[in-house]
Parts: C-alpha cells; structure tokens; sequence
C-alpha cells in the first residue's frame, strides 16, 4: 500500500557515530517522497547538506566542542553526568526546533535515544513517534542486562536484584542529573515530571527500533514489547568522503596497516596513541592512527605509521589486518562487515556490552581502556591473528550479504503512518 507523503522529522544528537545513521535514514525516508527535516548539531550542518537533506541545525560548533572536549565524558561513572548536562542543555533547542517545523496532522517524529525533547513534543501535539536506538545497552533487562560497569547486574544474577539496582541508579544519578531538567522543562509546558526515564519513559510507546541484528543482541522477554530490530546502518560518509590517493598508494605498499581509533568524539587520547605506536614498533607492523583531532598525536610519527583524519570505514578496513578502537556501536559493525578482527578498549556508556558481544561472537579481544599497554595489546593482537578470530570474522561478514536494514527501518516507520 503506498503512503501519503507526510513531514517526517528526525532529530539526533551526538558524535558522528550517533548522527550518521540518522543522516541514512532521512536519505532512504526523503527517497521515498517524504518531506523530512533533520535536527541535530550545527557541526553536521555541511555533511547533511552535502547529502541533499533538508537541516536544522541546533547550537553551534563551539557548544558542541565544549561538552564533547571534556575528559570526563570518558570516564566510567562521571560520563553519563557529561551527557546529562548536555541532553539538559538542548532540550529547550531541540524543542522548539520540533514545534517550529510540525505540520499538525502530518507530521511523525523519529528519534535518537537521547533526543528526549521529542517525547516532549509527543505528548504536547499527539505526533505519532518511533524511538530508534543504536546500541541494545539502552534497553534494560533484567533478565540479561548490559555489561555496564560498575552498575552490579548480570543474567546470573536474581531478576528481582537487577530490578533493585536499576531503580537505586535511577534514584541516585539518573533522575538527580537527568530528570530533574527534564522534569523542570516539562513545568514550563503545563507537563507533570517524570522519573526513571531510562527504564521505560525513553521508549516511544508507538514504535522501539533497534538499529543492530537480533544475531547480535537477541532481544529477551522483558524488552519493550513494542521493539523490532533491523540491523546495523553502515553509513560513514562513503558516497561524500573518497579515500585519499596518498593513502591508497600506502595501503598497496605493504602488507595491511593495523587501524587505530578511540572514537570520533575522543579529544584526549595520546596515551591510546602512544601505545599504538609502540604496538606497530614492537609488531613490526604498519599502523594507521584514526583521529579528526591532531593534538593528541604524538610527534615523528616512524615511518610505516601514517595518522589520517577520516576515511570511510567502508573503504578502509577491508584492506587492514585488524581494528583497535573502543567499541563503538558504528565503528564495531564497520569492523565486523569488513571480516576483520577486533581489539576492543572500552571507556564508558555503552562500549563495554558491545565489547562483550563482539568477543562472544568470536570476533573481538577486550583490553579495558586502564589497562592498555603495549605489553597487552601486543599479545591481545597477536591472538586475534589466529585462524579461529579470522574463520569468526568471516561467518560474521556473510551476515551482512543482501542486508538493507535502513530500508527496513523506513518501511518500519511507514508502517506507523500507515497504522
């Protein structure tokens, strides 16, 4: 059944792993004759544009380096306080952004996770609204929780006991660093507050996505019974962003570099760097050093070790031995349809779970960010480069033959308008 035209309205925020999927599917959505508007910071403006979507931009470049520059935003307990204060921030912006473009009667909302103001405007103008989440650490179990430490859950573990302690971490550090404004922007609008917004108020009761595969992240009995999954999105700038010709005649110069990165948003990682440099020294191997950020790099780099600022996952990693990074949800399933292995150096947020996942899967060592050195990420690597890792890593790349899950999820959205 074809469905009308209707102003589709996606709102994200985040680094750029965060806001590329979003940039995807408000292509697929405008392809598909839909009038779609995409909210999300001013520093994606020249990307979105280039993409030919229709944005509207939040805050400017220097807000967005501020909060995403602090070093706590890295650190395992003080991070989600960065991100509240951040999300807190923006509600106002994000708000009035929904408002300004809803056409009443035509509109739906889609929704990033931490794009709270959205639920806000649901309820204020009755918008049909789809929240569609990257990473299944998000969506609380207790049956089999996320691997988040320090918080004290586990699927081994009593159901009732992970319940107790999701509601003393929504008592002492969600609702005291994120509800509280969300809960005071909600007064300004004639709204009463809400508390423990991230065991069910986070979800749209319209329509939960998950943009990761249920091989993945198999969804357990107490999720949101209003979720379906997709699959990983994969968009990284591949159509906007070609490779380099210097870098591709390094590529072909040798045998396939390691790749090193600790996120998009990570402004302090010279210590991360400095022992992926001595890691190549040590390994005798090439190594390419994945920063948009120059400063943590350290000088006289040797030769057979190049740093580059961005290149399209896609493009690269099919030509490396192996991914270093620090579990990014994008940067994991970038590492994963490429067929290579992965050491993975969580930090915070999510990163821990999808680091788990990876190494269940078969595909991934785990060194926490801590405990990084060159002594440990030297024999992490060298295991990764045995015939069980790479045999893994290539069943997991045949998962990823005739996928299209951002079109999936637009007929997912469709189906809401539709119903």
């Amino acid at each position: 059944m074809s469905i009308a035209p209707r102003r589709i309205i996606v709102a994200s925020l985040g680094s750029h792993g965060d806001v590329h999927p979003f940039i995807a599917l408000s292509q697929a959505l405008q392809a598909r004759g839909h009038d779609v508007r995409l909210i999300a910071p001013a520093t994606y403006e020249e990307l979105a544009k280039s993409e030919g979507l229709t944005f509207v931009p939040i805050g400017n470049p220097e807000l967005f380096e501020y909060h995403s520059s602090r070093p706590e935003l890295w650190h395992p307990t003080r991070g989600f306080e960065v991100v509240a204060e951040a999300v807190g921030a923006l509600l106002e912006p994000y708000y009035t952004a929904i408002v300004q473009n809803h056409q009443p009667g035509k509109t739906i909302l889609v929704l990033s996770s931490l794009a709270l103001s959205g639920r806000v405007a649901q309820e204020v103008l009755n918008v049909p609204t789809i929240t569609v989440h990257l990473s299944p650490a998000i969506l609380r179990s207790a049956r089999n929780p996320a691997k988040t430490p320090p918080v004290p859950v586990a699927s081994w573990m009593p159901r009732v006991w992970n319940r107790f302690i999701f509601r003393m971490v929504d008592l002492l550090i969600v609702d005291r660093v994120l509800a509280r404004p969300l809960s005071e922007f909600r007064k300004s609008l004639g709204l009463p507050p809400v508390h423990r917004i991230l065991n069910q108020w986070i979800h749209s009761p319209d329509r939960v996505i998950g943009l990761f595969p249920p091989w993945f992240a198999p969804p357990p009995d107490d999720w949101p019974a209003q979720t379906v999954l997709t699959g990983f999105p994969l968009y990284d700038e591949a159509d906007v962003t070609p490779l380099d010709p210097e870098l591709q005649d390094f590529l072909k110069a040798g045998e396939p570099p390691l790749a090193f990165t600790p996120g998009s948003a990570m402004r302090h990682g010279d210590e991360f760097f400095a022992v992926a440099v001595d890691v190549c020294r040590k390994l005798g191997r090439r190594g390419l050093l994945l920063s948009r950020h120059d400063r943590h790099m350290p000088a006289d780099l040797p030769a057979g070790v190049r740093h580059v600022a961005y290149v399209p996952f896609s493009r690269l990693l099919p030509h490396c031995a192996a991914l270093i990074h620090h579990g990014g949800i994008g940067t994991s399933a970038q590492a994963l349809a490429a067929g290579i292995p992965q050491l993975v150096v969580p930090m915070s947020h999510d990163q821990p779970d999808n680091a788990m996942k990876l190494h269940e899967l078969g595909v991934a060592e785990i060194v926490p960010a801590g405990r990084f050195s060159t002594a440990r990420a030297t024999v992490a690597i060298s295991r990764l480069m045995d015939s069980n890792h790479r045999a893994a890593c290539l069943e997991i790349k045949k998962r990823f033959v005739g996928a299209d899950p951002i079109s999936e999820t637009a007929t997912l959205i469709e189906g809401v308008i539709r119903d």
